[in-house]
């Protein structure tokens, strides 16, 4: 059955590319379904890529080919945790090294606009640290940082 929850993303054109490197870039990702055009729409014609089914690491996604009218925003983004610094440093190289761009704290851009947090589990529980004085040290740290450096939040949280 399907979910009755889908997370619609607007593209120009660009949805099957998209969701074929999201399927080959992050686990339990798939391009489910493409489905073409039944006629001619503002932004394409009859049998052009209309909407492609995808599933984003177990959430599914619906890429639709609305033209270039609206963009993506750092309103939305997907929050990846990372289990560890490989993890984290393949995923980042693997968005950013694709046209994708790098922002702050573990925020970047890909190639599309689409904004991605690549978080490692030992950050967030740095700066959930119930050690307010260890929490602070954690975030201030990352605050300083693009790409997460796990080694240097955890020597941040020790102090």
């Amino acid at each position: 059955m399907p979910s009755k929850n889908t997370i619609c993303l607007w593209y120009d054109g660009t949805a099957l590319e998209a969701a074929k490197f999201y399927a080959e870039t992050f686990p339990n990702s798939t391009v489910d379904a493409v489905h073409h055009a039944p006629g001619d729409y503002p932004s394409g014609k009859q049998g052009d890529v209309l909407t492609v089914e995808f599933t984003v690491m177990g959430i599914p996604c619906l890429g639709l080919n609305g033209g270039p009218a609206l963009k993506h925003s750092d309103a939305f983004s997907f929050q990846v945790s990372t289990d560890d610094q490989a993890e984290t440093d393949r995923l980042w190289n693997a968005i950013v090294g694709n046209g994708g761009q790098e922002s702050a704290c573990g925020w970047c851009k890909d190639k599309w606009g689409l904004s991605w947090q690549i978080t490692p589990r030992a950050l967030i529980a740095a700066i959930t640290d119930p050690d307010q004085a260890a929490a602070k040290r954690a975030f201030e740290a990352m605050m300083e940082m693009v790409k997460i450096d796990i080694a240097t939040i955890e020597a941040a949280r020790r102090g």
